[in-house]
């Protein structure tokens, strides 16, 4: 099992940044890729990012590309998610998510943290 702990929500404005951190324990060789996903308010979850924790790839969802950056501390067992230049519509839930697969499909991510709120107000 693997367990992920995400921290660094929080509420902000319009134009602000804030980066969030997902810090992994247990058996965290068991998760090849960490993902960012979130969920706004009355939507459905949706793909962020995602990053290898070895090759260190990222890849964007298009509504976060050019703003926000994934990356990962091998060494901490820690993934980041920094964003910058923060819109109201990047208000949600956000989630860390450990799996196997680089991918931008929920599904395919075997283990997630318990979010952690992002607001940006206007």
């Amino acid at each position: 099992q693997v367990q992920l702990v995400e921290s660094g929500g929080g509420l902000v404005q319009a134009g602000d940044s804030l980066r969030l951190s997902c810090a992994a324990s247990g058996r965290t060789f068991s998760a090849a890729v960490m993902g960012w996903f979130r969920q706004p308010p009355g939507k459905e979850r949706e793909f962020v990012a995602t990053i290898g924790w070895s090759s260190g790839t990222p890849s964007y969802a298009p509504s976060v590309r050019g703003r926000f950056t994934i990356s990962r501390d091998n060494t901490k067992n820690t993934g980041y998610l920094q964003m910058n230049s923060l819109k109201p519509e990047d208000t949600a839930v956000y989630y860390c998510a450990g799996g196997n697969f680089y991918a931008s499909i929920s599904r395919l991510y075997n283990y997630w943290g318990q979010g952690t709120q992002v607001t940006v107000s206007s």
